[in-house]
């Protein structure tokens, strides 16, 4: 079943009352956060928290959709997507340097910004028009 922006807020502030009682490293909040705004259903909301003690998300009420706590969430999932672009851009363009310097300085076509490009369009248009869905009046 779907789950929806609510269900999301509610894992969210779960995760950040677990965070905050040392149950969670930061890595780990960071990534439960990058796929729990990622995640579609409840199957995999319940995945998330699955390792941690009970809590019962019905009694729970969702951030307010311009808390800090929320907008905190957004900010270091869009700071995690940014960084996996960085990570794999930097990664082709080394096996780009590398191939280039073994064929005797002889560079190939310039394919990773075909990596780069799409990619870093995408999260460009989700950084700045992604956080449009947060307003109260939707």
């Amino acid at each position: 079943m779907r789950a929806s922006d609510g269900d999301r807020d509610k894992v969210a502030g779960v995760l950040r009352e677990h965070y905050a009682q040392g149950r969670l490293t930061n890595e780990e909040f960071d990534e439960r956060l990058e796929r729990l705004y990622s995640s579609r259903t409840y199957g995999e909301l319940a995945r998330l928290t699955s390792d941690l003690p009970d809590v019962d998300l019905k009694r729970m009420t969702p951030a307010p959709a311009n808390s800090p706590q929320r907008r905190d969430a957004r900010r270091k999932g869009v700071a995690a997507m940014w960084a996996s672009w960085a990570m794999a851009s930097g990664i082709n363009w080394m096996i780009w340097l590398i191939i280039g310097v073994t064929n005797g300085l002889d560079f190939p076509y310039p394919w990773p910004l075909w990596v780069m490009g799409p990619w870093g369009v995408i999260l460009l248009m989700s950084t700045f028009l992604g956080g449009r869905g947060d307003r109260p009046d939707r």
